[in-house]
């Protein structure tokens, strides 16, 4: 049994003790800790709390007990029942709420669940509002209302199309070009609340077919449910068929989009972002920005309309600081998470399929044919895992003394440009290992990177691995 306790929430596998899964007492502590938390916080006069949560099995159970928590803490909730992430921060603001939970471990496999916590602009809790929580749940320091004062309950199914609505209303998604191009387009749901939503959207942008795959909301994941090129085969081979012109997959929570070309091969998760961003630059010059894991190609593209990139830490809230900091038009990360603000600080699929539908319209390419006009990278991810004892800190700050006649960038980690390609290491927040990400322009170069760097941690510990 798992219990993982961060600033973006609480999230662990189902079923154990409490304190070593994520237990309904478990639960119970930190959806209070967290409802204290907007009680102390919140800056608009709402007694507002939205709940949505995928299709997990758990999700029912878990929904309950956070929904029956809200209202012993004294706060209304409105429960949108199965929703994507991105339709439940929609909904905290459309409701003019206080925040928001939702209840989704996000990729994670069917035994995991999560509480991941919003703040009133229905975006994630920053690293200091997340310690307050943490702290307070750590303390059990809350009060429950008394029955006068116990929150009432509002359920509303309605916000997959409202969040459809606000897609077809964003400038750049024009659903009058996509239906000319009389798209058939393959979806894999993963058997989660994709299901529900991508085909709501697909109808509502005129998609002339769609074939869908895994799109019974049951929480039964048919595949690893991270949209990983290893765990797409079936959709793959749909392609291959010649059935679709592209293929789009989410995972359970729907905030990360990975994209099938028509003769079945990966478009590439890190450049989802990169396309939606070459077609947003098109139409509206800016800023872009993406973490510092994420591909250089963004970088490249960006450059190429004369605008500026920036990096951002690792994490949607450093990645969406940075945003508003440099006003980006378009940012996110290289897992496929697009963030639009045009629509809301948040990753969202559905705003990434809609802008890419348009593109494609509009280019009158192949899939295939738009992947090839964008620069090729490859990534290598890699990690070295190390004895408690070790310290990881030192070893980041040798390792930047050794490449400082490099471009370096320290505010995650450590990370290295070099003319042709980049290395990023990073501690874990959660065990003794060290991740190392690597890219170049040959999938070898990105691996002899990597592997360069690795042998110097090893010289640094002086330890064999």
């Amino acid at each position: 049994m798992t219990l993982i306790k961060s600033i973006s929430g609480i999230r662990g596998t189902i079923g154990g003790t409490v304190g070593e899964g994520l237990s309904p007492l478990d639960i119970v502590r930190f959806t209070a800790a967290y409802a204290r938390h907007i009680r102390e916080n919140k800056t608009i006069d709402s007694n507002k709390i939205v709940v949505g949560r995928d299709a997990r099995i758990s999700g029912e159970m878990v929904g309950q007990i956070v929904i029956g928590t809200l209202l012993g803490m004294g706060f209304d909730v409105v429960n949108i029942g199965l929703a994507t992430t991105p339709t439940t921060e929609l909904a905290v603001t459309m409701e003019q709420a206080a925040g928001g939970i939702i209840l989704t471990a996000s990729h994670n496999p069917k035994q995991w669940n999560a509480l991941k916590l919003l703040n009133e602009k229905g975006e994630f809790l920053n690293a200091a509002q997340g310690e307050d929580v943490l702290k307070k749940a750590a303390a059990d320091d809350f009060v429950f209302a008394e029955v006068d004062q116990l929150g009432k309950l509002t359920e509303n199914n309605t916000y997959t199309q409202k969040h459809v609505e606000s897609v077809l209303a964003l400038d750049l998604v024009d659903v009058e070009a996509i239906r000319k191009a009389g798209f058939t387009v393959a979806i894999d749901c993963v058997n989660s609340v994709g299901g529900v939503a991508l085909p709501v959207l697909l109808e509502a942008l005129g998609v002339k077919q769609v074939e869908k795959l895994y799109c019974d909301p049951t929480g039964h994941f048919p595949h690893n449910p991270e949209p990983l090129p290893e765990h797409l085969t079936d959709i793959a081979n749909l392609m291959k068929s010649g059935k679709a012109d592209v293929g789009f997959v989410v995972d359970p929570d729907v905030d990360r989009l990975a994209i099938i070309a028509e003769d079945g091969s990966m478009f590439g998760e890190e450049y989802t972002l990169v396309a939606i961003a070459d077609y947003v630059l098109q139409n509206t010059p800016g800023n872009t920005v993406s973490n510092l894991s994420s591909s250089r190609a963004l970088r490249d593209v960006t450059q190429r309309y004369g605008m500026e990139y920036n990096a951002a830490a690792v994490g949607e809230v450093n990645v969406v600081a940075k945003m508003k900091a440099t006003n980006a038009v378009i940012g996110g990360e290289g897992n496929g998470g697009v963030i639009y603000p045009a629509s809301h600080y948040g990753r969202d699929a559905l705003v990434g399929i809609a802008l890419f539908l348009s593109l494609l319209a509009k280019s009158g390419k192949k899939v295939s044919e738009l992947r090839r006009t964008y620069p090729d990278y490859f990534i290598s991810k890699n990690k070295i895992e190390l004895t408690p004892q070790i310290d990881v800190d030192n070893i980041l700050a040798k390792i930047k003394e050794k490449y400082q006649q490099y471009e370096v960038n320290d505010i995650d980690g450590v990370k290295i440009d070099f003319p042709t390609g980049w290395v990023h290491l990073r501690k874990s927040n959660t065990e003794p290992i060290i991740r190392i990400y690597s890219e170049a322009g040959t999938t070898a170069e990105a691996e002899q990177f990597a592997q360069e760097v690795i042998g110097q941690i090893k010289q640094i510990v002086e330890t064999p691995y």
